[in-house]
């Protein structure tokens, strides 16, 4: 068994009506489809809010905070979702249980900053206003800050707590980048300007905490433009923006399958208009946003989808990862490749070629896990074909969380 990976507490005082929505927001979508692929016990959401004993006491201990009895595993990662609403602001106003509940919270990421987050989502206009609660948690970023109420509130506050997340479990990237992949060209059929597509989803981009990566403006003056491309595309989490031509081109068919090999994010925002001759193996088996234009153009709901999609793909990456190193570390499993994705035929041909010990393993099993949803048997088979192929007589599997545990592994 791992350990407990990635742990979500909602804390709310039981006077704030707003806490319940803000948990039954983040528990459908951080243990919805979405993260079910993972190793069981990646990622789970727990509420704070009902005092343990006698009325008025704080919530039970959060076990980074108070670690368990009896040896019971501590998470390797702590999300504190705070919900700053007017009765938490006034029972932290008086000297008391609450008060120190909240002081707690408040100084664990001073030490524990890799591993506790603190993040306050405001659903009253004053409680954080000159308030001692905000004192203690006013200083830390909000998420879906000043969005309570709005329409884009439940998405901006499960993409906003999903980046916080993943920088906090993956500190190299300071701030999530998206890669724009995009061709500057439009086909004669096409309907509207890809350019103009492309600056509207860099401006929905600017709209989020989300960066980007724009090869017109973050190229440098005398830049060799060809390694700096790839080494964004091999860094950071990439959106395809699909229009009629994209799949042609062979820059973008180099960055897509770059991100790929390097086990980046991908999505793909398809923004196709007319149609294409033909599409590319390169560009499939990533998730894909369905795109749809409204009588002004391409709808920004579509766009912010995809944005969100790619940060859910960045917060599973890292919760992969983690899960790979608790792995390593604690358990003796025969696992030769954790491919971020689902192993395709050009991810899997690189692997073979550069990354697997191929005088170890001429004649021995050859174990590739990946997240779920399985591949299929006609996919597994192609795969096996390209294995053989390349020298190796396997057997080769191709297996997943489930499967692992149906193995026995």
């Amino acid at each position: 068994m791992l350990p407990p990976i990635l742990e979500i507490y909602v804390v709310w005082h039981p006077g704030d009506f707003d806490g319940p929505r803000i948990a039954e927001l983040l528990l459908e979508h951080f243990r919805g489809t979405g993260y079910s692929g993972l190793i069981g016990g990646a990622i789970d959401v727990y509420t704070r809010s009902a005092a343990t004993e006698n009325i008025g006491d704080p919530p039970g201990p959060i076990p980074a905070l108070d670690p368990p009895p009896y040896g019971l595993a501590v998470p390797g990662f702590t999300a504190l979702v705070v919900v700053a609403g007017t009765e938490l602001a006034a029972a932290v106003e008086e000297p008391g249980a609450w008060r120190d509940y909240l002081k707690q919270l408040s100084a664990a990421p001073d030490s524990h900053a890799d591993s506790i987050g603190v993040f306050p989502v405001k659903v009253s206009k004053l409680a954080l206003d000159g308030t001692h609660l905000g004192e203690l948690v006013g200083a830390r970023q909000q998420i879906a800050a000043d969005k309570w109420g709005e329409p884009e509130f439940e998405e901006t506050l499960c993409r906003d707590l999903g980046q916080g997340i993943a920088q906090m479990i993956d500190p190299a990237h300071e701030r999530l980048s998206v890669f724009i992949s995009h061709t500057k060209r439009s086909s004669l059929t096409e309907k509207g300007d890809v350019t103009s597509l492309v600056e509207l989803v860099r401006s929905v981009i600017a709209g989020t905490r989300l960066t980007d990566f724009f090869d017109a403006s973050d190229l440098q003056p005398g830049e060799d433009w060809a390694p700096a491309l790839i080494n964004a595309a091999a860094s950071g989490a990439l959106l395809a923006v699909r229009t009629d031509l994209y799949s042609s081109r062979t820059w973008c068919q180099r960055e897509v399958v770059t991100a790929k090999r390097h086990g980046m994010p991908v999505v793909v925002l398809d923004a196709l208009s007319y149609g294409e001759e033909r599409g590319s193996f390169l560009m499939d088996h990533v998730p894909r946003v369905a795109g749809r234009k409204g009588t002004d153009g391409f709808e920004e709901i579509v766009i912010r989808r995809a944005l969100n999609q790619l940060v859910d793909e960045c917060l599973k990456r890292a919760l992969w990862t983690a899960q790979r190193q608790f792995a390593n570390e604690s358990l003796d499993l025969d696992i030769d490749w954790w491919a971020d994705h689902a192993p395709e035929p050009a991810t899997f041909a690189d692997w073979l070629e550069n990354k697997i010990d191929r005088s170890a393993k001429r004649h021995e099993p050859i174990i590739v896990l990946h997240p779920d949803p399985p591949l299929g048997d006609d996919e597994r088979d192609v795969l096996r074909q390209i294995g053989r192929l390349s020298g190796l007589d396997g057997p080769f599997e191709f297996l997943t969380p489930r499967g692992l545990a149906v193995r026995g592994g």
